[in-house]
This record gives structure tokens, sequence and C-alpha cells, in this order.
């Protein structure tokens, strides 16, 4: 374990410039340090982070009631979650900002549950996507 303070912070080794061909794309100059090309790829960042945040906290707080993970044994779960979620929308509509019994936000119980949901429909019960998006 650490003792005491870190008073002194040294570089160690210098990260590698990055060399641009003279073919290389005019946008980048010699001043650039590196490219990455994630044109195509899932943008995680886009994501609302209030709204993750509170849906994790709801997470939390069921993972602490039940147990983790107990959403994906539950019996008849797509009823039931599809129940949920209206449940939640419902008391939201009505004005009920937060679930009584966690103090959490409605509407981050019906985007936990329809998560859930969601998963029971593409991991449990629809064949074309068990197949890689082919029925069989």
């Amino acid at each position: 374990m650490w003792k005491g303070e870190v008073t002194e912070v040294r570089l160690v080794a210098e990260a590698p410039y990055h060399t641009v061909h003279e073919d290389a794309d005019p946008q980048f100059s010699k001043e650039t340090v590196g490219r990455k090309f994630d044109g195509g790829k899932l943008e995680y960042g886009l994501l609302p982070p209030f709204a993750l945040e509170a849906v994790v906290e709801v997470l939390t707080f069921g993972a602490q009631k039940y147990d983790r993970d107990n959403w994906q044994v539950v019996p008849e779960a797509k009823r039931r979650y599809f129940d949920a979620i209206h449940r939640h929308l419902w008391a939201w509509k009505r004005g009920e900002i937060l679930d009584l019994e966690s103090g959490k936000p409605h509407l981050a119980h019906a985007m936990c549950d329809l998560m859930f949901l969601y998963e029971h429909d593409i991991m449990y019960s629809n064949e074309q996507y068990l197949n890689n998006g082919e029925v069989k």
C-alpha cells in the first residue's frame, strides 16, 4: 500500500510520435499524434448520462433487494416486465415522480424494466435473434 504523500511525478516514457506519410490525407499534419477510425462503430458516448445513471441506481437497488441478475430468471418475465413498465409509466403520468418503495424515479424503473423486456425478447424467446437473424 501507499504510505505518505506523492510529492513528485516523473514522466517515465514519452508516447511515440506519429509520422505522417507524404501521401496521407492532407487534413493530417506532422503535428497529428495519431488517428483512430471509428466510422460505423457504436457510439456509447451518445447515451444520456443522467438517464443511464438513474437506470444503474435502479439496478443496484434491485440487486440488493432481490439478487444480482435476478431479472434473468423471473418466471413469465415478458408479461411481468411489460406490466411493470406500464405501472411505472402510469404512476409517473399521474404525477408520482418517485417510486414509493425505492425512492428512485418511476421513469428510471420503466427504462430498466424495458431493458429487461428487450433482453428477454431477444435472448430467451426470439428465434430470429438466437440464430443470427436467420429463422431455422
